[in-house]
């Protein structure tokens, strides 16, 4: 029997990163003491006046179907959050609640771009997003974001890189898995080329709440793009709440409109105990968020502290999310290579970025998602393999 062409479409080419992984929990169950270091799932609890309103939303039965794109005053929330951080308009039209961020992504693009067009994204990219442009039948250009630049980007190579066929740049920050923070020229500088050229800006916040180096600057905050503009977030990485999927997009009124029919097709509203719950995180800002920020900070500093001592290796210090970049070029080895021994030989499991695009190649993601003490082991686990390959 044959399939549809959509399951080559969004096949990912990343099988190297998850290899590792899936190895690694095959130990693990084996009785191995594994130190997972590869997905971004948050370690911390979520909020405890979050988890306090979802609890009770249980009780009072709020488990039945709900409005397609969201309850119109969870909307009016998400819309309430952004205008107070961007100073920039935002109401309950346009705002649309999804399946989290990955969800909200994958709705918005395949609304934007089809066959025969372009979608420009900056890489090393996020493993997901190949999937989600090959399910919409756009083709994926890829733009380097070099190391020797701190993998910011180079608004030029964006500009060179657009074509008639161009309907999208899409763009992360704070960036993964390279942990960089785009400043505001540079999101700047690409809101530009995106009007000059007449396409739309699909901006990827869900680290807006862990950027360290620099404040987050969100394209929605930017003059004369509101026509144009697509934000997807959520609360996963800043408010611990990954399990709950409520995300949200943020676009022009007409996008919502569409949004509700495509959602219509595949999913019959956010859960209202889950939209419960998140009131209680949009109402305000959270202590619990800054903290968050300033878990992974310190963590990231621990950490390459550390591995500088990994002889032909360097920690990338990141500027912002939950992950740390570990080059290991310089030990001669394939990114793949370096993470399947260093899984056998010391029970660390990282994700290895070939498969993120060239500019990842020859390095491996760290997940800052673990306590202190048991980074700081791995640490020391991935410095004493480093040293064995000398």
């Amino acid at each position: 029997m044959r399939f549809s062409p959509l399951v080559d479409r969004i096949a990912g080419e990343q099988t190297g990163a998850w290899r590792v992984h899936a190895e690694g929990m095959r130990r693990r169950e084996a009785g191995h003491d594994v130190i997972f270091l590869t997905v971004g799932d948050p370690d911390q609890a979520a909020p405890a006046a979050v988890v306090y309103a979802t609890i009770e939303a249980l009780r009072r039965n709020r488990t039945g179907y709900t409005p397609i794109i969201g309850y119109p005053q969870v909307r009016e929330a998400v819309a309430a959050r952004m205008q107070r951080r961007s100073g920039r308009p935002c109401s309950a039209d346009n705002v649309v609640l999804t399946p989290g961020t990955q969800g909200g992504l994958f709705c918005a693009l395949n609304c934007l771009a089809g066959p025969g067009d372009e979608v420009i994204l900056p890489e090393p990219i996020y493993g997901p997003y190949a999937g989600v442009v090959g399910a919409s039948g756009a083709r994926m250009v890829n733009v380097p974001l070099r190391p020797e630049n701190g993998f910011h980007p180079d608004l030029g190579s964006l500009a060179r890189a657009v074509t008639p066929r161009t309907r999208v740049i899409w763009i992360n920050t704070p960036h993964n898995p390279t942990g960089a923070v785009f400043t505001a020229d540079e999101v700047t500088g690409i809101a530009r080329l995106c009007r000059e050229r007449d396409l739309w800006l699909v901006s990827d916040e869900v680290y807006e709440d862990l950027a360290f180096a620099r404040p987050h600057t969100s394209a929605w905050s930017l003059p004369d793009m509101a026509d144009r503009t697509i934000v997807a977030s959520s609360l996963s990485k800043s408010h611990a709440m990954a399990g709950f999927r409520f995300g949200w997009v943020i676009g022009p009124p007409t996008l919502s409109r569409h949004l509700f029919d495509f959602l219509l097709c595949m999913y019959f509203g956010g859960p209202a105990f889950i939209q419960d719950g998140a009131l209680a995180a949009l109402g305000g800002e959270l202590p619990e968020v800054g903290a968050q920020r300033e878990t992974y900070r310190r963590r990231a500093l621990v950490l390459t502290d550390i591995l500088e001592d990994a002889p032909n290796c360097r920690a990338i210090p990141p500027e912002g999310g939950m992950f740390v970049l570990l080059d290991i070029r310089g030990t001669g080895l394939g990114a793949e290579d370096f993470g399947r021994q260093l899984l056998l030989r010391e029970d660390v499991a990282l994700v290895p970025c070939d498969g993120f695009g060239p500019s990842a190649a020859g390095h491996l993601r760290i997940a800052l998602t673990a306590p202190e003490p048991r980074l700081e082991e791995a640490g020391r686990r991935i410095v004493r393999f480093a040293r064995s390959l000398m």
